[in-house]
């Protein structure tokens, strides 16, 4: 699909002037069609230099193919575009600036494997009782790491959980969570005396350093003109707000989502990204992409009756839009058959 194939929908998108844009793209519906050709658009038409422009992705593999995308369409000469993932990105305004909070620029960045050998050797360290039992001191070394992910990805951070430990009543329960906020407390502690960061540190982070240090903020708020997020589903709370930092006063944020497709609906990801980004951008105006370039109406059909037992919680219903997918692929229409094989291999 090229641009001069572009549907209507597609290109309403892809032309859309400034301001926050919301696209609702199912599958198949040519979203990184989509971007590439708007920041095409921006660049050619709109005059926008590549280095004023910022498309952030969830994975390694989504950034690589939309780089390849936008290099194949964009004329010779044109470099410095900024598409990353997150994480990518984060790491290098760290690299730059970490030093303004009173962190190590040339920090190491550690496994998940690595986090656990961390607490492991420092498990003495950090003030356990509760969550370690004798017999196996070790035991919820895991979990403790997944409980202090899960709070980088909300954008709590230690001083946030004391005090909201300190206003529960005083009960055995609430003896847990004074333990895991100390040992969350620890934990941070810990990681910058050893100059290393985790996954979720690169994120939380660069929060930090933009809420503590808004000139900086305000040096990325004006070199990034127009901000493009990709698989906006499956963004958490902490991602959500570098976007909304980054978009400053123009608010020339550019999000595509589709809740079906979320990989972290167990987080309650998906409905509630696409509500957020409505309640801190009322204005945003809504695109969606119902035209399918890659199955047959069967399938789609199919799939779509499987996926309504999602609802209600579903963006379809929770906002009342269409997302039934028309196909628009030129192979022959097959009725669906079930595979049935004893083995994986040979299905």
């Amino acid at each position: 699909m090229d641009k001069e194939n572009l549907n209507p929908q597609q290109t309403k998108a892809v032309k859309h002037s400034e301001g926050p844009l919301l696209i609702i793209a199912g599958a198949g519906t040519g979203k990184t069609t989509v971007i590439t050709e708007r920041i095409k658009y921006l660049i050619l038409k709109k005059n926008i230099l590549p280095s004023q422009i910022l498309a952030l992705t969830f994975t390694d593999k989504a950034a690589q193919v939309m780089e390849e995308r936008v290099d194949v369409a964009m004329p010779y000469g044109y470099t410095q575009m900024w598409i990353s993932t997150f994480h990518a990105f984060c790491d290098r305004i760290l690299r730059d600036d970490a030093h303004t909070i009173g962190l190590d620029p040339g920090y190491r960045l550690i496994s998940e494997s690595e986090s656990v050998l961390l607490l492991q050797k420092n498990i003495f360290n950090i003030d356990l009782k509760i969550f370690r039992p004798l017999g196996n001191p070790t035991r919820f070394l895991d979990a403790l790491l997944t409980h202090f992910s899960r709070l980088k990805d909300e954008d709590i951070s230690p001083k946030e959980y004391f005090l909201w430990v300190k206003k529960q009543k005083n009960t055995e329960e609430i003896k847990q969570y004074f333990e895991l906020a100390n040992a969350y407390e620890k934990y941070e502690e810990l990681k910058v005396k050893e100059s290393v960061m985790d996954f979720s540190d690169l994120i939380s982070n660069t929060l930090l350093l933009f809420r503590k240090r808004p000139n900086i903020l305000k040096r990325y708020q004006n070199q990034f003109k127009f901000i493009l997020v990709d698989e906006f589903q499956d963004t958490n709370y902490a991602q959500n707000e570098l976007a909304i930092a980054l978009s400053g006063d123009d608010k020339n944020i550019t999000v595509v989502a589709d809740d079906d497709q979320s990989i972290y609906r167990f987080r309650g990801a998906a409905v509630s990204n696409v509500l957020q980004f409505k309640k801190n951008f009322p204005n945003a105006e809504i695109v969606t992409l119902n035209n399918n370039y890659r199955s047959t109406q069967p399938i789609l059909d199919a799939a779509y009756q499987l996926i309504q037992h999602n609802n209600p919680n579903r963006l379809e219903i929770v906002e009342g839009i269409d997302k039934k997918l028309k196909s628009n692929s030129t192979a022959t229409k097959k009725e669906i058959e079930v595979i049935v094989e004893n083995r994986s291999e040979d299905e």
